[in-house]
């Protein structure tokens, strides 16, 4: 039997008029799958990385097949479960996220991929938030340790990551330098725990961070923006600094001399979530850390932008045209 539902497809890369909002089939789960009927859907740049072809799907879900569904974050009720699921059951509330096809009102999925949801977490944050969230988590705890009076810069301060990574940096009791385009965003950031900000469009940023460091640089940089960004981060590296890049919003990061580095002992890393969600332990701990401070109060999310699924191309206009703020997350 087939289950007929609605779906936003690309046939082909390129711009926001290649997303195609469609009824599409989906089959009964096989061995290890559950049907996910979805709540809410995240809306995240990874997915205009591959809805423009700045990243290849194949990388993320090799056996993919076009016309592809896009999306890599939803949450949602378990409406039936195939052979050999002993893990969860019908009803479960349950979340998932770097996984290909979640613009879709029902989806197909293994189960090792999901996530159970706490009692105190909301589909919608849930949608809005374990993406970002568990990016926000490996960036503070594994590709650097973020320790109390640390110099911390991030990037895109106002936006869904950024906003939990000011957040989380200050409650573990760094120093928060913001990096925003607007004043608006400025005042925005500071809300969510953002010591100093540094609008881009008005200010000299290599610097401002050099007067507000007094000389020394920052020890972390998160950035997700890439070309337009990266050399002046290495320039305001401190002494056995790091600039983790999680990100290309501005276009892939061009080559670059690494002596550059050599006189601070500083170093790059770079990041991707994927490598920290395929293990279903590591998941699992990760996002129980993650919800728990949620629900604590200690990371706020804002779901400043709701959108229904036939209007994801607004969505991915807004989104990489720098005119949402917060968290945006979509309604099947």
């Amino acid at each position: 039997m087939e289950i007929i539902g609605k779906a936003v497809r690309i046939y082909e890369t390129g711009g926001p008029k290649v997303l195609k909002y469609e009824d599409v089939s989906l089959d009964r789960p096989k061995k290890g799958q559950v049907r996910l009927k979805h709540h809410a859907i995240g809306l995240n740049f990874i997915d205009i990385n591959m809805r423009n072809g700045a990243y290849n799907l194949k990388a993320f879900s090799p056996d993919a097949q076009a016309p592809y569904i896009l999306g890599m974050e939803a949450s949602g009720e378990i409406e039936s479960i195939g052979e050999d699921v002993v893990d969860f059951k019908v009803g479960d509330r349950v979340t998932h996220c770097m996984n290909l096809g979640a613009y879709s009102e029902v989806m197909n999925i293994s189960a090792d991929r999901l996530i159970l949801l706490p009692s105190d977490i909301s589909y919608e944050i849930a949608a809005a938030s374990t993406l970002q969230g568990l990016t926000a988590h490996y960036l503070v705890n594994e590709l650097w340790k973020v320790k109390k009076s640390h110099n911390v810069l991030i990037h895109s301060a106002a936006g869904g990551v950024g906003l939990l990574l000011c957040q989380w940096a200050k409650y573990i009791g760094a120093n928060v330098i913001g990096v925003v385009s607007t004043e608006e965003k400025s005042d925005y950031a500071k809300k969510f725990g953002c010591d100093h900000t540094i609008i881009s469009s008005k200010e000299n940023f290599v610097e401002r961070v050099k007067a507000l460091t007094v000389g020394r640089g920052v020890d972390v940089i998160y950035d997700a923006v890439g070309k337009d960004t990266f050399l002046d981060g290495v320039a305001c590296l401190a002494p056995r600094g790091r600039l983790v890049s999680y990100g290309v919003s501005s276009g892939p990061i061009e080559s670059f001399n690494i002596n550059l580095l050599r006189p601070l002992s500083a170093s790059v890393a770079c990041g991707g979530l994927l490598t920290f969600t395929k293990d279903p332990t590591e998941r699992s701990k990760n996002a129980s850390e993650l919800y728990e401070l949620i629900a604590k109060g200690i990371l706020k999310v804002e779901i400043n932008q709701r959108y229904h699924l036939n209007e994801v191309d607004k969505a991915h206009t807004e989104l990489s045209g720098r005119m949402t703020s917060g968290s945006s997350i979509i309604l099947p």
